[in-house]
C-alpha cells in the first residue's frame, strides 16, 4: 500500500510494527484456542468424547485458520458445521423415533419401523475476541450452535431450529467464566455413539441450560492439574401435566465438580481424569384443584473417569445417584409421581471402551443403564428399567467424512405393561466443514 507524501517515514515503520504484533498475538490465540477445540468434525454429540484421531498438526491448525476464519476488527469468526444424515431400522419402535430414548411397550404394538432423517444436522460458529487486560490477558471468545431437532411432533420434513450453545466466555490457563447456554457442569463425557441421543434417559445424565460458570484450573505440575467448577444454573421443569403447572423456583440449581488430570497435557497425549460432581437444587409447581407452589428437591452424586490405556484403546465411564432427575435425563424420563406427587429416586450409568484398528477405521463398544425406584411409581405403564448395549464401526473417509454403523438393543420395563424390546440398527454419514 503506498505510503502518502505528508507521513512520516519512521512512524510508518513504527505503526506499522505495532500492528503487526497486534496480528501475530491475534494469531496466536487463534491457534491455541483451535488446538484446545479442534475445527474438525466430532464422531458425536460431545464435549469430550474419546478422540478416534490424533490431534491436529500446527500445519493443519494453520491451514484450517485460514480456510475458515472471518476477520471483523479484533474479532476472528469460525464457521463450522455438519451436515448428517442416518437411516433407521427397528425391530420394534421406540420413542421418539429418529433417535431412541427408550423402547415402547409391546402393549402399544410390537411394529417394525424404518427411518430416514436429516435433522441431525447443525451449524454453529466459534468467535474468538480480543484480549481483557483487567483479567489478566485472557482470551474473550464464545460460541453459537443450532441443529433441527425442536420439535419431536413436527412433520419430518418441516424441522424447527433447536438452540444448543450460545454463550460468551473469558479464559486463559488459570481460570474461565462463562455465561450462557452449554453443557452441564455434572457428568462431562459422552460416549462416541452414531446416534443423535447419546445415551439419554438409559444412564447418561445431563444435558445442556442457561448458566452462570466459574472454572479455575491448579497446575501441580507438569503431569498433575486439578480443574474445579461450579455454576448456578436455569431450572427446566419437565414433569408438566394437565394437573401440575410449573413455576419458576426462587434458587438457581447449583453444580459443582473436581477433577484430577494425570498426564502429559500436550495435543498428542491423551492424559487419564477422574472426576467427582454433583447438583442441588428445587422445583416449584402448582396442582389443580389442590395445593399451590410445592416445592420437590432434586440433586445428584456422580463419578466420571476417563482412561486412554494406549493410543488404541481406552475405556471411559459415569456413575450417577440422585433424586428427580428428569430434567437431567435421568430416571427414564420421571422426576416426580403425578399420583403422589413424590420424588423419583434413581441410579444408573455407563461404560464405554473403544479401539482404533487403523489411522481411518475405529469401533466404540458400551452398555447403559438407568434404574429408578419402583417404590416411588404409582403410575401404570411407569416404565421401572431401561438398559441398552451398542456396538459401532466408523470409517473416517477423508478429515471431514465420516460413515458408519451401530447396533444397539434395548428393553425398557414398565409398570403393569409388557416390556419393550428393540434391535435398533443405524447407518450414518457426517460431512464436516
Amino acid at each position: 500500500m503506498p505510503v502518502p507524501p505528508a507521513t512520516n517515514p519512521a512512524d510508518d515503520v513504527s505503526n506499522r510494527v505495532r500492528q503487526l504484533e497486534g496480528e501475530t498475538q491475534s494469531l496466536r490465540a487463534e491457534v491455541e484456542r483451535l488446538r484446545e477445540q479442534p475445527v474438525r468434525l466430532p464422531p458425536v454429540d460431545a464435549t469430550q468424547a474419546a478422540p478416534a484421531t490424533p490431534s491436529p498438526t500446527m500445519a493443519e491448525v494453520d491451514a484450517e485458520i485460514k480456510k475458515f476464519a472471518w476477520k471483523k476488527g479484533d474479532f476472528a469468526i469460525v464457521p463450522y458445521g455438519c451436515l448428517w444424515g442416518n437411516i433407521v431400522d427397528s425391530t420394534e419402535r421406540t420413542y421418539p423415533g429418529s433417535y431412541t430414548l427408550y423402547a415402547l411397550s409391546a402393549n402399544t404394538g410390537p411394529e417394525s419401523e424404518f427411518i430416514v432423517d436429516a435433522r441431525n444436522t447443525r451449524v454453529g460458529t466459534d468467535v474468538i475476541g480480543p484480549r481483557i487486560p483487567c483479567l489478566g490477558g485472557a482470551q474473550s471468545g464464545g460460541k453459537v450452535e443450532v441443529d433441527f431437532q425442536q420439535s419431536l411432533l413436527s412433520t419430518e420434513n418441516k424441522a424447527s431450529v433447536l438452540l444448543r450453545h450460545a454463550y460468551a466466555e473469558v479464559r486463559n490457563d488459570d481460570f474461565r467464566l462463562l455465561a450462557g447456554q452449554t453443557w452441564d457442569v455434572i457428568n462431562p463425557l459422552n460416549p462416541c455413539m452414531l446416534m443423535y441421543s447419546i445415551g439419554w434417559d438409559a444412564g447418561n445424565i445431563g444435558y445442556r441450560r442457561a448458566q452462570l460458570r466459574g472454572e479455575r484450573y491448579f497446575a501441580i505440575s507438569d503431569t498433575s492439574l486439578i480443574t474445579t467448577q461450579l455454576s448456578a444454573n436455569q431450572n427446566i421443569f419437565c414433569d408438566s401435566t394437565t394437573s401440575i403447572r410449573p413455576e419458576n423456583p426462587q434458587w438457581p440449581i447449583v453444580e459443582g465438580r473436581v477433577a484430577w488430570t494425570i498426564g502429559e497435557r500436550k495435543p498428542e497425549c491423551q492424559p487419564i481424569t477422574v472426576g467427582v460432581s454433583g447438583h442441588i437444587g428445587e422445583e416449584e409447581f402448582d396442582v389443580t384443584g389442590g395445593p399451590q407452589d410445592e416445592h420437590r428437591r432434586t440433586w445428584s452424586g456422580n463419578i466420571d473417569i476417563r482412561v486412554p490405556i494406549t493410543e488404541r484403546f481406552g475405556v471411559q465411564a459415569e456413575l450417577y445417584v440422585g433424586d428427580n432427575l428428569d430434567a437431567f435425563f435421568g430416571g427414564i424420563g420421571q422426576g416426580i409421581d403425578p399420583v403422589g406427587r413424590n420424588t423419583i429416586r434413581d441410579q444408573g450409568g455407563w461404560f464405554e471402551f473403544w479401539y482404533k484398528w487403523t489411522p481411518t477405521l475405529h469401533s466404540h463398544f458400551g452398555y447403559f443403564i438407568d434404574d429408578p425406584n419402583d417404590n416411588d411409581m404409582h403410575v401404570a405403564s411407569a416404565r421401572t428399567y431401561n438398559q441398552f448395549y451398542f456396538g459401532n464401526l466408523c470409517y473416517d473417509v477423508t478429515k471431514t467424512i465420516v460413515v458408519g454403523a451401530e447396533v444397539s438393543s434395548w428393553r425398557t420395563l414398565y409398570l403393569g405393561q409388557l416390556p419393550g424390546d428393540a434391535v435398533r440398527c443405524e447407518f450414518v454419514v457426517k460431512y464436516g466443514f
